[in-house]
């Protein structure tokens, strides 16, 4: 029952996509566009709504008293936002810091759903504790518990505190009684207002598709309007290919003193998803691979497969965070094998997904990559040093 509801809302959620981006035409595809177009409006009003409540405290916020990093996108999806945050833990480690990650961990397990519908009924707040993925020392939940994006980061990171939790006040508190800790990393926490405080907000513009289709939710990928730059201290241009000029006028038409870098995210190896064998960059050279992919924006992995040096001979794209069955792993192996593939390509944080499969006819590997960075700033670690110790 629960495979078929998730097969159901990702077709849904495709289709949906679909319809937004205009790749699907027809009667009832504009009627759907012209019904999500007022349904936007009104988020735009309980955006600015929302914001008002903030500025004039009707809405309070909260200080922790410790530094706070809140990264973030104005869009939904596929800026690169992970491996950021990753270089922003591993920086702020290095340079002494005891640091937590804080994630509101999107399509995590919830708590069960009578506990939530009681505390709703009694109008009590959620004495739960935050999920803690990593306690700096161990990796303790699976990606299914923990959300995609906490589970690989704590994967990576294995001497940071990450923690999943709406109340990222709440898992804040946590994280520094219990751990210790003195920077507060948020991730996805550009629109997170309720925690205030030593903040510094940092926000990524994927300069391949900067602001969607310049429309806001649910008509368009936009969670708030461009305008809303302006509240940033530190802008990262993501997937930079140099060409920036006129997306750099206009971030500084909304924001004209926030520092501006620019970044790629460089692939440093392949890592065989079940081994963990790690194999250089030149695996690929003159190969024919497929890939399969569950992201935002696959269009930007498929090519950098391509840029490597590989043929692609096949590939399967599935709704963002869908999580993989055996069998579609299997229909992978079988569909690249019929094209003569050598190795199926993922990203690894489609790799935490992956179930385990009896047979193994092709290998499979993720691409690990990092945040290089290309102007701006003369390296990541004097961008942290920039923006967390001066």
């Amino acid at each position: 029952m629960r495979g078929t509801f998730r097969a159901w809302s990702e077709a849904t959620e495709t289709y949906v996509l679909e319809v937004i981006l205009e790749e699907r035409r027809g009667k009832g595809a504009a009627i759907l566009r012209t019904a999500l177009l007022g349904l936007s409006k009104l988020f735009q009003l309980g955006v600015k709504a929302r914001r008002f409540l903030y500025n004039v405290r009707i809405l309070r916020d909260s200080t922790l008293g410790v530094q706070v990093i809140a990264i973030g996108n104005l869009t939904v999806g596929g800026t690169g936002k992970t491996p950021v945050v990753e270089k922003f833990a591993r920086e702020l480690k290095d340079a002494g810091r005891t640091v937590a990650i804080l994630s509101r961990g999107y399509r995590s397990k919830p708590p069960p759903l009578s506990k939530r519908l009681l505390d709703k009924f009694l109008f009590r707040e959620d004495s739960t504790p935050p999920r803690v993925v990593s306690d700096g020392k161990s990796l303790l939940l699976n990606s299914e518990t923990a959300g995609d994006e906490p589970y690989m980061l704590a994967s990576n990171l294995k001497d940071v505190v990450v923690l999943v939790d709406k109340d990222r006040v709440k898992s804040g508190r946590y994280a520094i009684e219990k751990f210790g800790c003195d920077t507060l990393l948020l991730d996805d926490g550009f629109q997170y207002w309720k925690l205030r405080g030593r903040r510094h907000d940092v926000v990524l513009v994927d300069c391949q598709q900067p602001f969607g289709n310049e429309r806001l939710l649910p008509r368009g990928t936009l969670r708030e309007p461009p305008s809303h730059l302006a509240r940033a201290n530190t802008i990262f241009i993501t997937k930079s290919d140099g060409n920036t000029r006129e997306l750099r006028r206009r971030i500084e038409q909304y924001n004209p003193t926030a520092g501006i870098i620019e970044c790629i995210h460089h692939p440093l190896y392949f890592e065989d998803v079940f081994s963990g064998e790690r194999v250089g960059l030149n695996l690929l050279k003159g190969l024919k691979v497929a890939s399969l992919s569950a992201i935002a924006q696959p269009e930007s992995f498929e090519k950098s497969l391509v840029t490597l040096g590989g043929e692609l001979v096949y590939s399967k794209r599935f709704a963002d965070h869908h999580r993989f069955t055996q069998q579609e792993v299997l229909n992978a192996i079988n569909r690249g094998k019929k094209r003569q593939a050598a190795a199926i390509i993922t990203t690894q944080k489609d790799a935490v997904r992956f179930p385990k499969i009896d047979r193994r006819d092709l290998a499979i590997y993720f691409m690990r990559v990092e945040i290089k960075i290309l102007s701006g700033a003369e390296d990541f670690h004097d961008c942290v040093d920039k923006i967390c110790f001066r």
